[in-house]
């Protein structure tokens, strides 16, 4: 059974959703909402009490103020808000992509409230030795979004990122089906104001290494062309922790839900 709940944070007004028995579990992406994380959490709530939610200003977590950033330190704080309202000290957290950099950014900012921490392929660009050249192609995402649209600012973001978009004439494939207009929405709010606060974190190695969490970096097996191996490969070394690998790509959780959760698990108890 899935219960769902709201709660008031400075600002805004969020969602989220809770499954399972057992240890507590963050699932959290961004802008991924819960929604989207539901067939993995599904696989987890076998062992795990699994909390997934919509990040500020995505899907049923509204702001009061539309216009406002989401930057990985608004988001870490609404992440401990939540835990404050489930009466939890500490919680295991598994963040993908952005969710990943929140991930980061909470276990820096609220020590002893993370015990694991997950990270699947955070885009920390900063940690690129391209990270000018990489940024510059962030803002330039930015501007196609404001002159051309949510169209063209994703297909410049998919070949930024690695994803092979190009057609049999050589020309961008479109995403399969059509949007919905909360998909259009949450388009809007990541390319306006998420993708590159999110993009150029710099996520504090000497709290994180010094603190009580176990910070583990994931990696998709199939990620290799992707940027996001390059970053997660970085922050795996300024860790001094050796990445572990998970089925699929960047989104390997979508497709393999079950073998991702597997995975998931055994690095939970230290099996790997």
């Amino acid at each position: 059974m899935t219960t769902t709940h709201t709660l008031d944070v400075p600002g805004a007004r969020l969602h989220y959703e809770v499954r399972g028995a057992g240890p507590l579990l963050l699932v959290m992406g961004a802008p991924m909402d819960a929604a989207a994380f539901a067939p993995l959490a599904d696989a987890l709530a076998g062992d795990h009490t699994v909390v997934t939610h919509d990040p500020r200003g995505i899907s049923g977590s509204r702001l009061d103020d539309p216009e406002q950033d989401s930057t990985p330190d608004l988001r870490a704080d609404d992440v401990a808000a939540i835990l404050d309202d489930l009466g939890a000290e500490s919680a295991d957290v598994f963040g993908s992509s952005g969710g990943a950099v929140t991930g980061l950014a909470l276990a820096g900012r609220h020590p002893g409230r993370v015990r694991t921490l997950v990270a699947h392929e955070p885009p920390l660009l900063k940690l690129l030795p391209d990270a000018g050249e990489r940024i510059a192609v962030i803002d330039d995402i930015v501007e196609a979004f404001h002159r051309e649209g949510i169209g063209a600012a994703w297909m410049k973001f998919m070949a930024a990122a690695g994803f092979d978009v190009g057609g049999d004439d050589g020309g961008p494939t479109p995403p399969p089906g059509e949007p919905s207009e909360q998909d259009l929405a949450n388009s809007a709010r990541f390319f306006a104001h998420e993708m590159r606060d999110t993009s150029c974190y710099e996520p504090d190695v000497d709290a994180l290494t010094a603190g009580a969490a176990r910070v583990v970096v994931g990696i998709g097996a199939a990620s290799g062309g992707l940027i996001t191996y390059r970053t997660s490969r970085a922050l795996a070394e300024l860790l001094g922790t050796p990445p572990v690998e998970f089925p699929g790509d960047h989104g390997g959780f979508l497709g393999q839900p079950k073998e991702f959760a597997e995975v998931l698990q055994k690095v939970l108890t230290g099996e790997v």
